[in-house]
């Protein structure tokens, strides 16, 4: 196995970094450089990802993150993923005509969480006050970025569509009539002024605490959150399909709202320990899909061939079949999370992995979810279609244009760790609120418009979000933190690479520059809700032979172009005390840093 890598490991002691972004990279070291830990360079690193990748993500999106407390010795999660609006009700999404909630609009935002939760990071683990986290934010809104070309793009795709719809967002995005040149200064001086009112407000109050918290009530129960109410209140507006909308959410539902802090889900592969978010979001399908691998004899494989490939994705299928049928946000549903890991469980589910390709979509069946279950599949068959499945937040319908996600891992000399994957709010999702310079997030359209299933539309309910940072540890002590952004591939990329590093002894950076592979056989999360069965995108570098075998097992085999698939991104810490560090160069974006 070659030992060459398009990029160094980044090494050291002190801190590292890395990101989707080389620009928050840099942001967040600087954090560190200037006394801050791991939890403060996150947050100034989350900020800034949103304003130089505003197709990915936005202030008015979601954060879920989990974090390592070298001080507690403890791991949490930060949910800050928002949940459905008062109005938001099955009955009225029907009345307007709708059979699924729309991936783009109006109607299709939740409560936004974002800020809430990168505030509630800053003011219970970070150091720093909330001027020197926010200030890089605020400078490269004003004084501009380079331009990435896929915002460029993006934007241009979407310039008709914004000035005959969305006027507000043809004036952000489109300032002056022009679209945005890849690697010229783009500048969003209305965010700018958004970000710098909140920290003049809250530096009216006395203390780091205190300003933090009147940073959050600025965004939540002050002029943020009347901005959007009262904005909302005045538009009507139509999705991409031309169908006139009204927005359920208010003021009051953003008074209402403020992230929380909880414990991870654990599961356990040979001798790591792997942690991630709850229910709420598609985390636990890591952890089955592990216990499922942990049954069969994966080192001996080549890890680029077709043995593992295959083995690998039936395992995929399975556990996201049960998460079609289980996972759900645990505060309105049971969700069996122990049943779905117990031994006995794993053992028959494995039993299912046969040498052919499975075409079926096979959940299993737990003893007092039998009516679940069957309710589940029927209502798939109903509401899902094998029509071009679209598998990362879509805005497939919008000119081919699609929103996605970012991620940022960081570990300090102390060893605290942070894994955040931030999305929502990208400048295709929505029209954007004049005044503030943002837009509102889609992520409503995860929920079903059918009474009586795990993931039904409900008032005060967070929809499953596909968000999934991890962290893991190996023998006892912490080691790793890493993600990706990619919809429903995020935890199928993600297990690979665990599996590339963890059972195959690759280093970081080698493992993220594998080649990856994923499955499209199950239902996707986002609208139009639709799933390819059997197939699944392999990268070209597995070369002709292996593709030639999965075909002939069964496998619908759809070839990605080299180094097309994936951004995910990595931070480790040794038993030796050295902090590593790596990050895909798919996309040329992404960027590790460190010392």
């Amino acid at each position: 196995m070659s030992s060459f890598t398009t990029r160094p490991e980044i090494t050291g002691t002190f801190g590292v970094v890395t990101s989707t972004h080389w620009i928050a990279s840099s942001v967040g070291m600087a954090m560190l450089e200037r006394g801050g830990n791991a939890f403060d360079a996150a947050v100034a690193a989350g900020l800034v990802l949103q304003v130089v990748e505003p197709h990915l993500n936005g202030p008015a999106g979601e954060l879920p993150a989990i974090l390592w407390s070298a001080k507690t010795q403890q791991t949490e999660v930060i949910n800050a993923q928002g949940p459905a609006p008062a109005g938001a009700t099955i009955a009225h999404y029907r009345a307007q005509g709708l059979r699924h909630v729309p991936g783009d609009g109006l109607l299709s935002t939740v409560i936004p969480g974002a800020w809430d939760g990168w505030m509630l990071m800053l003011r219970d683990y970070g150091r720093l006050p909330l001027r020197d986290v926010l200030e890089p934010a605020i400078h490269y809104c004003s004084a501009g970025h380079p331009c990435l070309p896929r915002v460029a793009n993006t934007v241009a795709g979407l310039a008709d569509f914004f000035r005959e719809n969305w006027p507000s967002s043809y004036d952000t995005w489109l300032p002056g009539g022009r679209v945005p040149v890849a690697g010229q200064l783009l500048r969003n001086p209305t965010l700018a002024r958004t970000y710098g009112r909140i920290l003049a407000q809250a530096e009216t109050h006395t203390g780091r605490e205190n300003q933090i918290e009147a940073a959050r009530d600025a965004f939540y129960r002050g002029f943020v959150a009347e901005e959007i109410g009262a904005w909302l209140d005045s538009h009507e507006l139509p999705d991409s399909e031309g169908r006139m909308q009204r927005a359920v959410l208010t003021a009051d539902d953003m008074a209402r709202y403020s992230a929380q802090i909880e414990l991870p889900v654990w599961g356990r592969y040979r001798d790591w320990d792997i942690a991630k978010c709850g229910a709420w979001t598609q985390g636990p399908v890591l952890l089955q899909s592990l216990a499922l691998l942990d049954g069969l004899d994966l080192n001996g494989l080549d890890p680029h061939g077709a043995d593992f490939i295959h083995l690998v994705t039936e395992a995929m299928k399975l556990a996201f079949a049960d998460r079609e049928i289980y996972v759900a946000d645990p505060a309105f549903t049971d969700v069996p999370l122990q049943a779905l890991l117990a031994k006995d469980y794993t053992s028959a589910r494995r039993a299912l992995i046969g040498t052919r390709a499975s075409l079926d979509l096979t959940p299993g069946t737990l003893t007092g979810f039998e009516a679940q279950r069957r309710a589940m599949l029927a209502a798939l068959d109903r509401l899902s279609s094998t029509d071009g499945a679209v598998y990362e937040p879509t805005m497939s319908h919008l000119a081919r244009k699609r929103g996605d996600t970012v991620h940022l891992d960081v570990i300090d000399a102390e060893g605290n760790m942070v894994a955040a994957t931030p999305s929502g709010g990208w400048l295709q999702s929505s029209p954007a609120i004049p005044s503030l310079g943002f837009c509102l997030n889609t992520r409503a359209q995860m929920f079903w418009l059918e009474d009586g299933l795990p993931g039904s539309l409900a008032p005060g309910k967070r929809p499953r979000t596909t968000l999934s940072p991890t962290f893991a540890m190996q023998n006892g002590q912490p080691r790793m933190v890493f993600g990706t952004p990619g919809g429903d591939q995020q935890d199928q990329w993600q297990l690979i690479f665990f599996l590339y590093h963890a059972e195959f002894g690759m280093g970081l950076q080698q493992a993220l520059d594998a080649p990856l592979f994923h499955s499209t056989h199950f239902p996707a999360s986002f609208y139009p809700r639709s799933r390819s069965p059997g197939q699944i995108m392999v990268e070209d570098t597995f070369g002709a032979q292996v593709i030639a075998d999965l075909r002939a097992r069964g496998h619908d085999v759809q070839i990605a172009p080299h180094m097309s698939i994936g951004r995910l991104t990595a931070a480790a810490q040794g038993a030796d005390g050295i902090l590593r560090a790596g990050a895909s160069p798919r996309l040329m974006q992404a960027y590790a840093v460190g010392r």
